[in-house]
């Protein structure tokens, strides 16, 4: 049952789709923020979020832009974070589908800290957030598009970048699996859920693209829940 995981798959999920989506996109975004919870997909993104800002000098205001970000629900907990460390924090969720922005402006439609914009990634203007994260979002390029992937969020961030995602591993694909199709009837979520796990990375995947980009201060590490977070810190002026 479980598919050979050596190599990260090359099909595209349904959600890579951009012709598609509706209300079927719709609802399993809604379904995705609860394997998010089930999964605890949060934790590695404020733990990336926390290397950047505490190698910047703890700045007590800043900002954030995350890209494909769905719903963007994984920044509720960030900005809890920045509720009890005092921090002036404001986020900027970013999707190319008109879907996940609904979603996102419905979720945080009582949080002024939050603005959702419809944008391409590869249209952002430089410098337009001190911290550009990707949660969940790199897996769905080729593995030589991600040099270009990482180039892009270094210039559209003024501290660094996040970019968090999923550890290709068989354990992790049959929890996957099983999950989504206890919680879920959802084609979107049946079929996304375990391929995202198939087409995910292992670390010398990570170690080869740290090879490829002349980028200092590049960390990776490795997360519970079978996730990799890796950083990118710019120098301080």
């Amino acid at each position: 049952m479980i598919p050979s995981l050596k190599r990260r798959a090359a099909e595209p999920e349904l959600m890579d789709d951009l012709t598609a989506g509706g209300p079927d996109l719709s609802e399993a975004l809604r379904h995705l923020r609860r394997l998010n919870r089930i999964f605890a997909a949060s934790g590695p993104t404020l733990y990336g979020v926390r290397q950047i800002w505490s190698a910047a000098g703890q700045p007590e205001r800043f900002s954030i832009l995350d890209i494909g970000a769905g719903s963007g629900d994984v920044n509720r907990r960030l900005l809890r974070w920045a509720d009890r460390e005092r921090i002036d924090l404001t986020i900027t969720i970013s999707d190319i589908t008109e879907e996940a922005c609904a979603e996102a402006r419905q979720l945080f439609s009582r949080e002024p800290r939050v603005s959702v914009v419809r944008q391409d990634l590869f249209q952002l203007p430089e410098g337009c957030a001190d911290i550009v994260t990707a949660t969940q979002f790199v897996h769905h390029f080729a593995s030589e598009q991600l040099p270009g992937v990482v180039r892009q969020m270094l210039k559209a961030s003024r501290m660094g970048i996040v970019i968090q995602d999923i550890h290709r591993h068989w354990l992790a694909w049959l929890a996957v699996w099983l999950v989504t199709r206890s919680i879920s009837r959802n084609r979107y979520i049946r079929n996304d859920g375990p391929l995202s796990v198939a087409k995910g990375f292992r670390a010398e995947e990570w170690q080869r693209l740290r090879d490829t980009l002349p980028v200092p201060n590049l960390s990776i590490t490795w997360r519970p829940l079978f996730r990799y977070v890796v950083t990118a810190q710019k120098p301080v002026n």
